[in-house]
């Protein structure tokens, strides 16, 4: 599990395809000593498993369906990519409960300035939009953030300065695509909904 603030913009130093699937090798300003083979880290919002490390690095597989339904399947050296490693029993929640699990790619539509915050409109692939509600919480990129304004498919978004400053979503531009993960709780909710 994960919290969608993320602590370290990686970067994608090496891209492999292998005989199973991809495999890449993240760059991190964490000290990857304390970094365990089979730990858990959100990239761009994706949960993978570190498969090997090294002093400033670590490897990830990705598996082809996780490649189709995600940005990771564009992914060159050089990308910058949103970090942050699981939380931990006694860690502050500081942003929302999140799995690190990829419902969809949304597409920027939007990016305006407002004082020194940036507002972002994002349309959402149906039927994901339904389960977004303003006021509530999304992951956008590995980033927890709060829905303020949603109409039809298409939801904005308020990034305050630091937040535009610390991670990749300041380097978003229209059309760019995003992986959203919806909140837990509107996932269970319509779950059961359909099911009642």
């Amino acid at each position: 599990m994960f919290t969608g603030i993320v602590t370290d913009i990686g970067r994608v130093r090496d891209v492999r395809t292998t005989d199973r699937d991809r495999r890449y090798e993240i760059e991190t300003a964490w000290d990857t000593a304390d970094i365990d083979l089979g730990a858990s880290v959100s990239h761009a919002g994706c949960c993978l498993t570190v498969t090997e490390k090294g002093a400033g690095w670590f490897a990830v597989e990705v598996s082809n369906e996780t490649l189709s339904k995600t940005t990771l399947g564009s992914w060159a050296a050089g990308d910058s990519v949103n970090l942050e490693r699981a939380a931990r029993l006694g860690d502050e929640m500081g942003g929302h409960v999140v799995s690190g699990h990829v419902d969809g790619l949304g597409r920027v539509v939007s990016i305006t300035p407002e004082g020194g915050s940036h507002r972002i409109a994002v349309e959402a692939p149906s039927p994901l939009h339904r389960y977004i509600a303003a006021k509530g919480s999304i992951t956008v990129d590995g980033v927890s953030l709060t829905v303020n304004v949603v109409e039809g498919r298409v939801f904005w978004l308020n990034i305050i300065p630091h937040t535009w400053a610390v991670t990749t979503l300041g380097a978003l531009k229209v059309g760019d695509p995003v992986n959203l993960e919806i909140d837990m709780l509107a996932r269970y909710l319509a779950r059961w909904q359909e099911t009642a």
